[in-house]
């Protein structure tokens, strides 16, 4: 198998592929050229919007080239979270578990929780369909996890070998304290 078809990489994308299909993937020796612009068209007809998906973050996550050159982090459901640059989290809605007994909600047995006063669960949910989109086990107070902040422009650029047309040399930093800046 040297090229991979289009219905074959939206069973990969569904879980719905066969396990000996999946396994003629792993092993091939030298991998499909198209395959990543072939899960691009995939992704893209799965969401409601026409946003340009550059790259895909999560389950429910994308970060997407709006028409006017800005990039931001899009949910399934069309919600924007903002600029890419910023973690997304700080756009999102966020349930804090911080007892004994919200913890055994999810952790079972008990003994396998972390331990409350030592850490806390954030739950983070798209403010548009309320999609979980996140969690985070860490010590209260504890700054949100940027967890991606790719290089967009390198990526395209230098792996895949297509450009993006408004690539720049300041796209790639972190505007998260810009933003809660503005907070204040």
């Amino acid at each position: 198998m040297t090229t991979i078809e289009k219905d074959l990489v939206r069973q990969l994308v569904n879980g719905t592929i066969d396990p000996q299909d999946a396994r003629g993937l792993l092993r091939m020796e030298t991998k499909d050229t198209e395959r990543f612009w072939t899960y691009l068209e995939v992704l893209q007809e799965r969401v409601p919007w026409d946003d340009r998906i550059l790259l895909r973050i999560s389950e429910h996550l994308y970060i997407v080239a709006k028409p006017d050159h800005g990039r931001v982090v899009k949910c399934d459901c069309g919600h924007e979270f903002g600029d890419y640059r910023a973690n997304w989290k700080t756009a999102a809605r966020l349930r804090v578990k911080e007892t004994a007994a919200e913890f055994a909600d999810v952790y079972y047995p008990a003994a396998a929780a972390p331990e409350p006063l030592w850490n806390e669960i954030r739950e983070f949910y798209c403010p548009g369909c309320y999609a979980q989109l996140a969690v985070e086990v860490v010590p209260p107070g504890y700054p949100l996890i940027f967890e991606i902040l790719p290089d967009l422009d390198r990526f395209y650029r230098d792996f895949l070998g297509r450009p993006l047309d408004d690539e720049a040399t300041d796209w790639y930093r972190d505007d998260t304290l810009k933003k809660t800046g503005t907070w204040l």
